[in-house]
């Protein structure tokens, strides 16, 4: 019984302690102000006409007694909007805020820039927080950079389109070319695709960019996932692309497609006819597969397919052959399911497909197995003068091939460095065959020349060396 009056005596007394340390008085002092977690508040790159996420700091009272804010308000601009939330609270100016000595509220804020006639530069937008407190005007600046875009609702064309340099596009929903219909993309045109968005086409794309001005296919988030995490390097945030039935000719050269979904998909009826070429592009980062082919016909040069979660290629049936294409795998976000290169005659329905499939001069190594072996002498299936990870021994399906091969990425994973050429010392340098690229295939993405030494580099690009000062 005396140990219950102690401890709630003990407790009586704490309560007193704590609350004689709160001190109720307001302060009118002009040298108590404020202070801020931050003194200025940057958003992203903020397409025109969306809405920013939401952005946090905190406003402290460093006084022992109660302060009172007689004003909090955003001074106004006329490029764009503000909005803010004080302690859980939406209004557009704010009275009489109390902050307890030794206590903080926090500030939320919004943007939302309008739209403009700027056709390619960014519209910075400047603003800021004004508060008065005791007399006293304090500021916390606000900064947005507005890019004007070009809004696709999702819809299936009536007549061609053609996609310009001019501004980016966003593209919402699904974008459907319907056979009969071409789709032309140039040089430096940007398409961000909104979450889920899709490009299935039914007629023809052609996409041609160069490497001064690539052509760039990603998803809508310009901002940051936190810190200077950019939002760039997730998987998932748009559909992919889809080549459907009937749908022959496509030309891709110097895209560089990120983000999406399901990667690319081809499906075709008659794999005598050429469905998708892929010249000095880059496919990187699906939360799937990066390409999967049924039935169809495709044809690579010098292009990269990079970090896939259910493994890089899916080749089922038809005809595929790549040349100085890099497949890696360093996905980030989950286990990888599948090897990095999948080639198989049959597909859920079971039905068996002719299948001729080439890897030449190319460069297969990640996370995951290269291939999935063990069955390729029932495939028509060859790797000639490729890099693999795994050990082994050349046979009728592997000719020339450098086994438990390096190929040195400048790759970092864990910094979040996706580079996928060649440094000093890779097994990847001068292991090619000259015969197996064609001249059309001679220059990298990035303007470098195969042919410049005897031997050639295996993979998408060339071995520059690296020089020490």
């Amino acid at each position: 019984m005396k140990q219950i009056v102690h401890f709630i005596i003990v407790a009586l007394l704490a309560m007193v302690v704590m609350t004689a340390c709160i001190n109720d008085d307001y302060t009118t002092s002009a040298s108590d102000v404020l202070t801020f977690s931050t003194d200025t508040v940057t958003f992203d790159t903020v397409i025109t006409q969306q809405g920013t996420p939401t952005k946090q700091f905190v406003v402290y009272n460093r006084s022992k007694k109660q302060v009172k804010i007689s004003s909090i308000k955003v001074v106004g601009n006329e490029n764009g909007r503000f909005f803010i939330n004080v302690d859980g609270v939406k209004g557009e100016e704010f009275h009489d805020v109390d902050i307890r000595g030794g206590d903080s509220i926090y500030v939320f804020v919004e943007c939302k820039v309008n739209a403009t006639e700027n056709k390619e530069d960014l519209l910075e937008v400047t603003d800021k927080i004004e508060f008065v407190t005791n007399g006293v005007t304090q500021h916390v600046v606000l900064k947005a950079w507005g890019q004007d875009v070009i809004i696709i609702e999702g819809d299936t064309l009536t007549e061609d389109l053609h996609l310009t340099a001019e501004r980016p596009y966003v593209i919402y929903d699904t974008l459907v070319v319907p056979p009969g219909v071409q789709l032309t993309v140039d040089p430096g045109a940007q398409l961000l695709f909104h979450q889920g968005a899709l490009l299935r086409v039914y007629g023809k794309m052609t996409a041609v960019g160069t490497p001064e001005q690539n052509i760039v296919m990603r998803g809508d988030r310009l901002d940051h996932v936190v810190g200077d995490i950019s939002f760039d390097i997730l998987s998932g945030q748009w559909g992919g692309m889809v080549f459907g039935y009937g749908s022959y000719d496509n030309e891709l050269a110097y895209v560089v497609m990120r983000g999406s979904e399901v990667g690319i998909h081809c499906s075709s009826t008659d794999p005598s006819q050429r469905t998708l070429h892929l010249f000095n592009c880059v496919v990187h980062n699906s939360s799937s597969s990066l390409l999967t082919s049924l039935n169809a016909r495709i044809d690579a040069e010098g292009t990269e397919f990079s970090d896939a979660a259910a493994g890089v290629v899916h080749i089922i049936g038809g005809t595929a052959h790549f040349v100085n294409c890099t497949f890696a795998n360093y996905y980030l976000f989950a286990p990888v399911s599948e090897p990095l290169v999948n080639v198989w005659k049959s597909h859920a329905t079971e039905e068996v497909l002719p299948l001729t499939c080439y890897l030449d001069n190319c460069v297969i190594y990640g996370l995951a197995k290269d291939i999935n072996a063990g069955i390729l002498d029932e495939y028509d299936v060859y790797l000639r003068n490729c890099l693999l990870k795994s050990g082994g021994t050349d046979d009728t399906h592997f000719l020339n091939c450098v086994w438990e091969g390096d190929p040195k990425f400048y790759t970092v994973r864990d910094d979040y460095i996706f580079d996928y050429r060649l440094h000093n010392g890779s097994d990847a340098i001068g292991r090619g065959d000259r015969s197996l690229c064609p001249e059309s295939a001679r220059y990298d993405r990035y303007g470098n020349d195969r042919f410049a030494r005897e031997a050639i580099d295996l993979g998408a690009y060339v071995w520059i060396p690296e020089t020490t000062e």
